[in-house]
């Protein structure tokens, strides 16, 4: 078992927080599961809506827990019908005297429900809600403004992560929508390091503005100046915000016509990845049917755009360790690399002995 943990150690950052599913996708009764950091998970909610985490795996014969059935608050494996509590602790046994062996116990795992998301930790240390980053934002303003999405991807977590640090990919990937035509590309970002985190920025100007903003602006067809201001922090944390303005106003969220978003990614294995997507917009916040056309194409440009390429150079790197194939290096590789380096960097300090 230690080795087993040591290994994810030196794999995945693992005294964090990572989305586990889409606070929508676990219903009232449902037993849902998820791999996440290579381990079998199992995720359901209490009576009262509390969401709980439990080790999907039955340690009589090892069968996965979700194939059961809910009693209450716990749940009954199929194959033998012993009973685990939401803590973890076998209640029944069936068999025999219907004594419960002491090992008959099953590891669970720290949950948060926040910003529409339940996070999940699945360290060893001692599970810290303050290092849960703040996206409050999603939290605030009308609910049609907001929406979530989620994929499943076949590559490296770190992939996913070096596409939204890296923006200048957007003109040669994405449709006319989001396109810069061209002003992103040549431009290096401002950059601000934190002690765990690393923000990059962008602003210029283009005509007309970026189609996804260009018609709730002034002068839909006129010049407008554009930000992203985008932070990765740990483990794989991506918050995006972007807009664009005709006026005097700050290149900010409160000075223009934008969105504020957050790409997150839970490793599934090292080859595979969730890829958790949310949004909220500051136009257009009452319109459920603009709501849910703007989540469709957000998730239709990251399934058939930023997917297949992200997947083809997974399969064509044939490794998760990036800086070992001795990649060709550019000015747009400064964030992507820096957030590679400072992830590393934590992996290793929390692999070093106490």
């Amino acid at each position: 078992m230690e080795q087993k943990i040591e290994l994810k150690k030196r794999r995945y950052l693992m005294n964090a927080w990572y989305v586990a599913a889409l606070s929508t996708e676990v219903g009232p009764e449902a037993l849902f599961h998820r791999r996440i950091l290579d381990t079998s998970v199992l995720i359901y909610r209490k009576q009262d809506g509390t969401p709980v985490a439990l080790h999907d795996r039955c340690p009589h014969r090892f069968a996965p827990l979700h194939l059961g059935r809910r009693i209450g608050d716990e749940v009954s494996c199929l194959y033998h019908a012993l009973r685990f509590d939401c803590e973890g602790r076998c209640t029944h046994n069936p068999h025999g005297n219907g004594q419960i062996p002491r090992a008959a116990r099953v590891h669970g795992y720290p949950l948060e429900e926040r910003h529409g998301f339940l996070w999940i930790w699945m360290g060893e240390e001692a599970a810290d809600p303050e290092r849960l980053p703040n996206f409050d934002v999603l939290d605030n303003g009308h609910p049609n403004a907001v929406a979530y999405t989620y994929m499943h991807m076949k590559a490296h977590y770190e992939l996913i992560i070096d596409n939204v640090m890296d923006l200048s990919h957007i003109d040669h990937v994405h449709g006319e929508i989001i396109t810069t035509r061209g002003k992103l590309s040549p431009l290096v970002p401002q950059m601000r390091e934190g002690l765990d985190t690393l923000s990059a920025r962008w602003e210029w100007q283009q005509t007309p503005a970026m189609l996804i903003f260009a018609n709730f602006l002034p002068e839909p067809a006129a010049e407008a100046r554009h930000f992203f201001d985008i932070t990765w922090t740990p483990p794989a944390n991506i918050q995006l915000s972007v807009g664009a303005t005709q006026n005097g106003h700050a290149l900010d969220l409160e000075g223009c016509v934008g969105q504020y978003d957050l790409h997150t990614c839970t490793p599934e294995t090292a080859n595979t990845t969730h890829y958790y997507f949310a949004t909220r917009r500051n136009h257009v916040v009452e319109d459920a049917n603009y709501n849910a056309m703007k989540i469709q194409a957000m998730h239709a440009a990251f399934e058939t755009e930023d997917g297949p390429i992200i997947e083809a150079v997974h399969d064509e790197m044939g490794t998760t360790d990036f800086f070992s194939l001795d990649p060709v290096l550019m000015s747009n590789d400064a964030a992507p690399v820096k957030v590679r380096r400072m992830l590393k960097r934590l992996i290793e300090q929390e692999g070093k002995p106490a």
